[in-house]
């Protein structure tokens, strides 16, 4: 696929499931002030994902926040299996304390066969971080703060999310993605 191609795929993900279904209340803000920055990594190898991250890590802390509030750096080919995914995560925060931007920054995780721990594959609370392609989302810390500062009852969130997909269901899930 080419760079539009993933970019496009994402902001559909974006606005259909991630604002669209509430996912992340602090989403649409952020998206319909266009403050997200998406960007596909080319790398062929993890240590040059690692070298995107950080320039993206440096991009981000160096940005005007009133301009770029978060970043989603994709990968759409490098790390299809999940567990490898998961693995490298641990490089993400290594990486994010290199920079010394604990504190800052941090990173959350979207992948096209996300799975918490101690769920099954298939459960729908899964399908709260499952992007179209493996994908590292950079947040600002203030923003977050500012934005669970703002929101009653932030901490609940997860579990409303994971309601909203087991009603959802697979099929209404899928349903999201047919064009009308």
């Amino acid at each position: 696929m080419d760079d539009a191609s993933v970019i496009a795929a994402t902001r559909v993900w974006l606005e259909k499931a991630v604002i669209g279904l509430n996912l992340c209340p602090f989403a649409k803000a952020v998206y319909v002030k266009n403050q997200v920055r998406i960007v596909v990594s080319h790398a062929k190898h993890l240590d040059g994902l690692l070298e995107d991250l950080d320039r993206e890590l440096d991009f981000l802390a160096a940005a005007d926040p009133d301009e770029l509030d978060t970043t989603l750096l994709i990968h759409p080919t490098l790390l299809p299996n999940f567990l490898d995914f998961n693995d490298f995560l641990q490089l993400t925060d290594a990486a994010v304390e290199d920079h010394e931007l604990e504190g800052v920054i941090q990173v959350a995780s979207f992948h096209p066969q996300f799975q918490f721990e101690g769920t099954e594959p298939d459960d729908m609370g899964n399908y709260t971080n499952r992007a179209p392609f493996p994908t590292l989302h950079l947040l600002r810390e203030a923003s977050i703060e500012r934005a669970v500062a703002a929101l009653p009852e932030a901490e609940t969130i997860y579990e409303r999310n994971i309601e909203t997909l087991k009603a959802l269901g697979y099929a209404g899930w899928l349903s999201l993605w047919r064009k009308p």
